[in-house]
């Protein structure tokens, strides 16, 4: 009876430190105003789409490659997509209309913001899923011309926004309360 009880305090606490790892996960990115972002982009969206001559063609909107992604993997994806969007998207977009270059700047220094809060987390582990999802992205992004790629990639950027949203609803909450 003793080693049952034992046995059942130890996968209670490690039931109870999983969770806390999860919860840790979801408090390790958002910190800044998503709402903002969001709103920014809804600004450029029509004239981004516009410029896709691409329209049946996606990078990330296939669903399993994102909603598919496990609670563990979340801060792995967030932190790759964020560095595919620093390092890719936004340095090989090439826009001439300067009001919208300057909200795709100001969503690249909200990128960059979150990418280097990320940097610090110390829960954010990346498991071979998280690694293929995101391989995926890459791929859907290599098979496109530099230039239409990245413009398809910023004409999706709600579904990362969103993703980003639902995944980390408790700080982008909080940050939806700063505006």
């Amino acid at each position: 009876m003793k080693a049952l009880c034992v046995s059942l305090c130890l996968l209670g606490a490690g039931l109870f430190l999983c969770s806390a790892h999860a919860r840790g996960l979801r408090r390790c990115l958002i910190s800044t105003n998503l709402h903002r972002m969001e709103e920014s982009f809804r600004g450029i969206k029509t004239a981004i789409q516009a410029k896709d001559t691409f329209q049946n063609v996606t990078i990330l909107s296939p669903s399993e490659t994102l909603h598919g992604i496990k609670p563990l993997d979340v801060c792995c994806v967030t932190k790759n997509l964020l560095a595919f969007y620093v390092d890719r998207v936004f340095k090989d977009h090439q826009e001439l209309n300067p009001q919208i270059m300057r909200k795709i700047s100001s969503l690249a220094n909200s990128f960059l913001y979150m990418q280097k809060t990320l940097q610090q987390c110390k829960l954010c582990h990346c498991r071979q899923e998280a690694t293929n999802a995101t391989r995926i992205i890459h791929d859907n992004y290599d098979q496109l011309e530099v230039r239409a790629a990245a413009v398809k990639s910023l004409g999706e950027l709600d579904v990362f926004l969103a993703w980003i949203d639902k995944h980390h609803q408790g700080t982008s909450a909080a940050s939806r309360q700063g505006t």
